[in-house]
């Protein structure tokens, strides 16, 4: 899909035109006004369409009119989810050029605008014997082409991310990614099984043992002359998630080739960060390997060790996520950088708490957090706060070992996130849990289901605000 900036659009042959309609307004056009309005008393509720033949007498087929509600409820945020239902709607009808005409507006809408756009066009049929192409070839809009811009790149890194959590666990093995990183034309270090051996990483690799795909450490880097703050951005990077020997049910394991969520984010971003070039170094962190139930899996009892020197008894062999963020958090504060942020698919009772409309977000330091939830806020994602105290840490001591790494069930995500702070040391933090917004069972809002690149805009933007 390309986007156009054009003067007049009504001029553009397009195949359809879309104008936009609030509740007791008009449109843009004479003959929606007419037809759909007044003969037809069409009201223009938010996501209500209404579909209008011109009979040879436009420069364009038919008009969609868009309905967005309220003027004084209307939002970036609905103006995007507006956008992309009408170019599901188009794409419905096979139309390969769309001009949009809105009218009333008082914010500019570029940007949204074209993230509405990209989103609704994105599809993963790489493996359909038969691809059914009804892709929109062209837009038109009169809006800011900086914005447009922008969104264009953000969208990319959306879809690197979506792709690769949308793909099977046997394409996305910790080796692929690792030659992805790569392959990003940014600098680039990938540790192997013994390497992370050396650096202690007990935690990591415990998780990877039962496996036959090796596990890879991946460290990114970008970097600029005289940076204004230090950055690591972790990324949860299980590539399958069996469960381990604490096995799931079948049901549960269909979807856990999307337990890489986190990494698939982290890539998104370095895979685009310099195209932007921000005055901010930042580090992507990756610890990828797969829980699998192999004969050398690490089994509930085990006592681990930690890169810091923490010992973890094994509560459950499905609580992987946090023993992998242990060893890269410990890591990432040995960079010397300002802040560190991780991303992962890590809890159930995330997702329990905030289903799939939020992500959670917790850490050790109120403005980052709160910064955090404000980027996510103005890039289209919702960010919800759960608490960090103390009191979670109950449940997850050991009688043999500093902590356990599962405990009671009440409170789940709290006490991971509680967990993770363990392996936090002089550095500002903030843990993301997308649990319930990675992966999408069926459509939602502007998204199909399947991955949805959660985190990617939310990270992006605030790394560009710094």
């Amino acid at each position: 899909m390309e986007i156009k900036v054009v003067n007049d659009v009504k001029s553009v042959s397009a195949d359809i035109l879309v104008v936009n309609l609030f509740e007791e307004g008009k449109t843009s056009s004479d003959r929606a006004n007419k037809y759909a309005i007044e003969e037809d008393g069409f009201k223009g509720k938010f996501g209500e369409t209404y579909l209008l033949q011109t009979y040879g007498e436009e420069p364009y087929r038919k008009i969609l009119i868009l309905g967005f509600g309220k003027k004084e409820e209307f939002s970036q945020n609905k103006l995007r989810e507006a956008v992309a239902k009408a170019v599901k709607k188009c794409m419905q009808m096979e139309a390969k050029s769309i001009s949009f005409a809105f009218d009333g507006i008082d914010f500019d809408y570029a940007e949204q605008f074209a993230m509405g756009a990209y989103i609704a066009d994105y599809k993963f049929d790489k493996y359909k014997s038969e691809k059914k192409d009804k892709h929109v070839q062209e837009v038109y809009i009169n809006a800011s082409e900086q914005g447009l811009k922008r969104a264009e790149k953000f969208a990319a890194a959306m879809s690197f991310a979506r792709n690769l959590a949308n793909e099977p666990a046997q394409f996305a093995t910790p080796s692929e990614l690792a030659s992805i990183a790569k392959d990003l034309n940014i600098e680039t270090v990938v540790y192997d099984k013994d390497e992370c051996e050396k650096m202690g990483m007990g935690a990591f690799l415990a998780v990877g043992r039962g496996s036959a795909e090796e596990p890879k450490f991946i460290h990114m880097k970008y970097t600029c002359d005289n940076p204004k703050k230090r950055i690591a951005i972790i990324g949860k990077g299980i590539c399958f998630d069996s469960g381990g020997l604490d096995i799931k049910p079948a049901s549960s394991m269909i979807t856990m080739k999307d337990d890489m969520s986190g990494a698939a984010c982290i890539l998104g971003v370095m895979s685009i960060i310099r195209e932007f070039n921000p005055q901010v170094e930042v580090h992507g962190l990756i610890a990828a390997c797969e829980n699998m139930p192999g004969s050398r899996a690490y089994k509930p009892g085990d006592i681990l060790t930690a890169k810091n020197g923490k010992t973890i008894e094994v509560d459950n062999t499905d609580a992987e996520g946090r023993l992998t963020l242990a060893d890269a958090l410990c890591y990432a504060c040995e960079l010397g950088v300002d802040e560190v942020i991780d991303i992962a698919t890590l809890t159930g009772a995330c997702m329990v708490a905030l289903g799939s409309q939020a992500a959670g977000i917790m850490g050790n330091d109120s403005e980052l957090v709160h910064n955090l939830i404000d980027s996510a806020e103005k890039n289209g994602e919702k960010f919800w706060e759960l608490p960090l105290w103390d009191e979670y840490f109950e449940s997850l001591k050991s009688d043999i070992a500093d902590m356990k790494n599962s405990g009671s069930r009440w409170g789940g995500a709290s006490a991971a996130g509680v967990f993770l702070q363990k392996f936090v040391k002089d550095v500002k933090w903030a843990h993301i849990d997308i649990a319930g917004t990675a992966y999408l069972e069926k459509p939602q809002k502007e998204f199909i289901s399947g991955a949805s690149g959660a985190g990617v805009r939310t990270l992006l933007g605030y790394i560009l605000e710094q």
